[in-house]
């Protein structure tokens, strides 16, 4: 009792229902930071099984090369959709770029090759699409790649390539190549983008590093790349027929003979240039004569190579300058 013989009344909160509140609210929040945690770590758990090394086979094993085509955009845009989830995942990273490269390749730019002059509309959409695509890949491999180096523009403005690629080491071998391999096609689909062809230094510097870490990376497909690079290019901007030929020679051994890629690149570029018809029948009886089969995980890409290749043969004249052959009324010469 109060000493006015009033009786006393226990303490209470002074605000019983902001402080309920703020209980509940804890509550929840911490309940939605457990879920949120549980969320990422089941979302990178996933990530890392789809990207495990072993995924890649999924693809390049097949034997039905429109199957895998037609597979292939619901599978890059999903991976996407969880790298936007989890940007800080490096290997959906890299699997989402490399993907948006290889399909490109594939099953826009090759097809696009084969399409008769007559389509020419359809031929530049397909074209302009694989641009857009490697272009796209290319930027989601730098994206990550900036994280390893944050001053990774700054110097290739600079021209200080050597710097640039520096701070990469052989765990970013596989990116280096993809980003490197998407921004060199990009621009051979549309060598007058002059903007684009201004950056192929930069590109380069980057399949450089990946020859002084990892000269064997997948089985020679940096030889391969050189190949194209040296090969294509005019004098001017780089271009090498010696280099583009001993790459060739390291390509081959590189793979042991399995891939026939560095066949194909070397009669479409260099043969093509010296106009060399002969060598470009020999190499590419070679690719046409391999048995994809006798290497399943190459068996995609060499089954692609094979249309390819028979596609060239069958199209010699687009390519080369060659003698008329005499007719049988030898131009006029057996009339009286």
């Amino acid at each position: 009792m109060t000493s006015d013989g009033a009786t006393a009344r226990p303490n209470r909160p002074a605000h019983p229902v902001p402080t309920a509140l703020a209980g509940a609210l804890l509550g929840v929040s911490l309940a939605a930071m457990t879920s949120c945690s549980l969320e990422r770590m089941a979302l990178n758990k996933a990530a890392g099984m789809l990207t495990a090394p072993s995924g890649n086979n999924t693809f390049t094993r097949d034997n039905d090369p429109e199957f895998v085509g037609d597979a292939l955009p619901f599978a890059i845009k999903f991976y996407e959709s969880m790298l936007t989830a989890i940007p800080d995942h490096d290997g959906l990273r890299l699997r989402t770029g490399s993907l948006y490269i290889l399909y490109a390749n594939a099953f826009l730019q090759t097809p696009a090759d084969m399409i008769s002059r007559t389509e020419s509309d359809r031929k530049e959409l397909l074209l302009q699409r694989a641009k857009n695509l490697y272009l796209r890949g290319r930027d989601l491999l730098i994206a990550g790649l900036e994280k390893r180096n944050p001053r990774l523009r700054l110097q290739w403005k600079e021209r200080r390539y050597k710097d640039a690629s520096a701070p990469f080491t052989r765990k970013d071998v596989p990116a280096l190549y993809w980003a490197a391999a998407g921004w060199v096609a990009a621009y051979a689909i549309d060598p007058f983008d002059t903007k684009l062809g201004l950056t192929l230094p930069q590109a380069a510097s980057l399949m450089d590093r990946v020859l002084q870490l990892d000269p064997g990376f997948s089985r020679g497909a940096v030889h391969n790349f050189f190949i194209l690079y040296f090969g294509s290019l005019p004098d001017y901007m780089g271009g090498d027929i010696a280099k583009a030929r001993e790459h060739f020679r390291l390509a081959l051994a590189a793979s042991g003979n399995r891939d026939t890629s560095p066949y194909l690149s070397l009669a479409s570029t260099v043969d093509v240039k010296e106009q060399n018809v002969e060598e470009f029948r020999i190499l590419l009886g070679k690719v046409l004569d391999f048995d994809p089969d006798s290497d399943p995980e190459n068996r995609l890409v060499n089954i692609l190579n094979r249309r390819k290749a028979r596609w060239l043969l069958d199209h010699l004249d687009d390519f080369f300058l060659r003698e008329e052959k005499e007719s049988g009324s030898d131009g006029g010469r057996g009339m009286s």
